[in-house]
């Protein structure tokens, strides 16, 4: 909820801006905002295709990560201060590798995600292509993947970061299958981001045949650990 700072302030007819550490006091928790160069964006609530798409890649990426123990795998609302002191955004979906959760706390994370994914709706569709795009190149995003899932749009485009610190489309929907610079041996079929109303995440992720096989890997060694004596062991 809003704190009475913050209902007070949107109850005014001037655009809404103030210093980043004023935005912190005010929004609460539970507020979907940005704060970017000085003015708040407050996010309208998102609609169900929005919210199916994230569920979906939430799982499918956070299967493959979990198993793997890659990092952490978090969705929005969340604050990334991916500019300090220029922008805070709150991505729909990002990844952290392992070696870089130093920059995760409890409150926020500090700095670049390694992949972001953020899932267009009527409202962003420009700050999701140009405004979030430069600042995440800026910041050095190692991948972006910005998901448009909208009726009669369907489109996906995946970029990494190239040498020259300029993202680089390396894939669009037209591809059958996508594979993640950041995530080795992760992929998804850009067919699935359509039908994720039928498809379960966890059967689509078993179908790469590195997460089956650490799954059953996994799944022998809990069975092991629980039955026999000393886990097994000698």
């Amino acid at each position: 909820m809003l704190t009475p700072e913050a209902t007070s302030i949107l109850t005014r007819p001037n655009r809404l801006r103030m210093g980043y550490e004023q935005f912190l006091k005010w929004t609460g928790e539970d507020v979907h905002a940005e704060w970017v160069n000085g003015e708040v964006i407050i996010h309208m609530p998102a609609k169900n295709f929005h919210q199916m798409t994230l569920g979906f890649l939430y799982e499918l990426l956070g299967l493959f990560v979990q198993l793997f123990d890659l990092g952490r795998v978090m969705i929005a609302p969340f604050e990334v201060k991916i500019l300090p002191g220029r922008a805070s955004r709150e991505p729909d979906l990002f990844f952290v590798a392992k070696e870089n959760l130093h920059r995760l706390d409890e409150d926020r994370l500090t700095g670049p995600a390694d992949l972001i994914v953020e899932i267009v709706s009527g409202d962003s569709v420009h700050r999701d292509r140009h405004q979030k795009f430069k600042e995440y190149q800026e910041a050095g995003v190692r991948e972006y993947w910005i998901i448009d899932p909208r009726p009669g749009k369907l489109r996906a485009d995946f970029y990494r970061l190239d040498e020259t610190g300029q993202f680089d489309l390396f894939a669009t929907e037209d591809e059958e299958r996508v594979q993640s610079h950041v995530l080795p041996g992760f992929w998804l079929k850009t067919a699935w981001l359509w039908q994720v109303d039928r498809l379960n995440p966890i059967i689509c992720g078993m179908e790469n045949e590195l997460v089956a096989a650490e799954f059953y890997r996994q799944a022998q060694l809990a069975h092991i650990a629980a039955t026999q004596p000393n886990g097994g062991r000698p």
